[in-house]
C-alpha cells in the first residue's frame, strides 16, 4: 500500500530579482486567463496546470512514471489568485521536499510561475486567438517565436553561445559523469546550456557548466530547459534549470530547440534521443537547408561506443551514407567535443552575419509543415506511418521521427500508456529492411536499459516485419 508523503500548504507570490521585476514576468493575469486556469472541465487548463506544477515541486525525483507523483501526492492542488498586489499561487498539500524551514525554495517558485505563464499564454494568445494560423508553416513558426519571446529567452546583443544538449533520462553512471565533463569544457569556453530540462543527460551538462562558469567568474549564466506538458510530468525539471519554457506540444518543443540553439550535442539516450536526432537530420537533409550551419556532435564515454555504432549503422542504412556527413561522432574526449562545438558556433555566427539573420532565433532554417504538425500517437496513426524508401529522405526521416515519438509517448505519457494497456502495443510496419534495422536498434535500447529508469521494461510497440 502506498503511503502519502509529507506535505505543506501555503500561498506564494512571484519571486523577484533586482529592481523588483518578477523573475518570470508574471505579475498580473487577465480574467480570461484566470478563468481558464481554474477550469476543471475536460477542456479546461486546471488539470494541465496541476500536473505540471506537481512535476516542478517534485524536482529531483528519480522516476519516469507520470503517475508516480500523483500516487504520492493525491491531495495536491493549486489555484491561481489575482489579488490587489498581483497574483499569488495557493498551494494545497504540496510536497514538503520543495520547502526549506517552511519556505518554498526560490528556484522552485521561479519555475512554478514559468509554468503558469506558459500555460496561460499559450492557451489565451496562441491556441484561442486568431492571430496565428496553426495549420500553416509560417503560422506555427511565429507561434514558437512568440512563446519564446514571452518567456524572455530570446536575448538580443549576445553572440551565439547556446549549446543544446540532448540525451536520455535513463543512462549509466559513467555516461552521466561524461555529460558533466562535456558541460564543464563547454562552460570553460563561455558556452551556455539548453536541454530538455530533465534528469540524466539533461542535467549533467548543466551541472558541469556551473562549475566551469564559476571558475571563469562568469555571471548571468543560462541553463534553459524546454519541455511540454506530456513530458514534464514524467521528467521533472532538474534543479539547475534557471529558465524554463513549457511548449504546447513535442513538435513546437523540437522547433524551439533548433531555432534557439547554435549547436547540438547528442549524448547516449533511448528513443527520445533518436527522435531528436532524426528530426534534426531530416531538416538538415532538406534541400531548402543546403548550406545551413548547425553543428551536430554525437558523443559519449568509451562504454557508450556500442550505442553510437548501432545508431550510426541505423542512420546510414535507412537514410543513406550521405546522412552521416551531417554529424560527427566523438568517443570519450570531452575536450575535443567542446573545441569542435566552439569552432562550429563561430561558424554559425559568421553565417548569421553574412545572411543578416538574428543570433537569437534561426529564421533561415526551413522547418517544413510535415515536421511541425502535432502527431497524436494513436494505434491507427502509428500503423499508418509511411516507413518506406519510395519518398524523399527527409520525408522518411519525418515519419521515423513520428514512430520514435509514439514509442516515447507509450513509455512515459499517461494517455498513451492507458491506450496501450487497453488495446495492446502500437504496431509499426514498413519496408522489411527498415523494420529489421529498427527492431535491432530498439532491442539494443532495451538491452542497455535505456527505455526506463527502473523496473522491467514492457515494450509499448511491436515491429511488424
Amino acid at each position: 500500500m502506498n503511503q502519502k508523503s509529507p506535505t505543506i500548504s501555503c500561498q506564494i507570490s512571484p519571486p523577484h530579482r533586482r529592481y523588483g521585476e518578477a523573475a518570470t514576468g508574471m505579475d498580473v493575469l487577465s480574467r480570461e486567463e484566470l478563468t481558464r486556469l481554474r477550469d476543471i472541465s475536460k477542456g479546461g487548463l486546471h488539470e494541465t496546470l496541476r500536473r505540471c506544477a506537481l512535476a516542478v515541486l517534485t524536482t529531483g525525483t528519480e522516476s519516469d512514471d507520470p503517475r508516480a507523483a500523483q500516487v504520492r501526492y493525491p491531495d495536491f492542488d493549486i489555484e491561481v489568485l489575482q489579488l490587489d498586489r498581483g497574483i499569488k499561487l495557493d498551494l494545497r498539500n504540496a510536497p514538503a521536499t520543495a520547502f526549506v524551514d517552511g519556505h518554498l525554495i526560490y528556484g522552485v517558485a521561479d519555475l512554478l510561475f514559468a509554468v503558469v505563464r506558459d500555460i496561460a499564454y499559450t492557451s489565451n494568445e496562441i491556441q484561442s486567438s486568431e492571430l496565428f494560423r496553426l495549420d500553416t508553416n509560417a503560422g506555427i513558426t511565429s507561434a514558437v517565436f512568440e512563446i519564446l519571446r514571452n518567456a524572455n529567452v530570446l536575448r538580443p546583443n549576445i553572440d551565439p553561445n547556446l549549446v543544446v544538449c540532448w540525451g536520455g533520462h535513463s543512462i549509466m553512471r559513467e555516461e552521466y559523469l561524461y555529460t558533466k565533463k562535456v558541460g564543464y569544457e563547454l562552460g570553460l569556453r563561455a558556452l551556455d546550456i539548453c536541454t530538455g530540462c530533465g534528469p540524466g543527460a539533461m542535467k549533467g551538462p548543466m551541472k558541469g557548466a556551473t562549475i566551469a562558469h564559476a571558475k571563469q567568474r562568469r555571471i548571468q549564466n543560462r541553463y534553459i530547459g524546454i519541455t511540454e506538458p506530456g513530458i514534464i510530468a514524467a521528467e521533472s525539471p532538474n534543479p539547475i534549470v534557471n529558465e524554463l519554457v513549457v511548449m504546447p506540444d513535442i513538435e513546437k518543443r523540437l522547433e524551439a530547440f533548433v531555432r534557439l540553439g547554435h549547436g547540438i550535442i547528442a549524448f547516449p539516450g533511448g528513443v527520445g534521443t533518436a527522435e531528436e536526432i532524426l528530426y534534426l537530420l531530416g531538416l538538415l537533409m532538406h534541400p531548402d537547408n543546403a548550406g545551413i550551419s548547425l553543428p551536430l556532435i554525437l558523443t559519449g564515454p568509451e562504454c557508450a561506443a556500442a550505442y553510437f555504432e548501432h545508431l550510426d549503422r541505423f542512420i546510414r542504412l535507412v537514410l543513406g551514407e550521405d546522412a552521416a556527413k551531417y554529424y560527427t561522432i566523438v568517443v570519450d574526449d570531452a575536450e575535443r567535443v567542446a573545441k569542435l562545438m566552439s569552432k562550429g558556433v563561430k561558424a554559425v555566427r559568421e553565417q548569421r552575419i553574412r545572411e543578416r539573420d538574428a543570433f537569437f532565433f534561426n529564421w533561415s532554417l526551413s522547418v517544413p509543415l510535415a515536421f511541425q504538425k502535432p502527431f497524436e500517437p494513436t494505434h491507427e496513426a502509428m500503423a499508418g506511418l509511411r516507413l518506406h524508401r519510395d519518398q524523399p529522405r527527409h520525408e522518411l526521416a519525418a515519419d521515423l521521427r513520428r514512430a520514435f515519438s509514439g514509442i516515447v509517448a507509450g513509455n512515459v505519457k499517461e494517455h498513451a500508456m492507458k491506450s496501450i494497456e487497453r488495446d495492446g502495443p502500437f504496431a509499426i510496419s514498413g519496408d522489411v529492411e527498415i523494420m529489421h534495422a529498427l527492431d535491432e536498434l530498439l532491442a539494443s535500447f532495451v538491452a542497455q536499459r535505456r527505455m526506463k529508469i527502473s523496473g522491467e521494461y514492457q515494450p509499448c510497440y511491436r515491429v511488424v516485419r
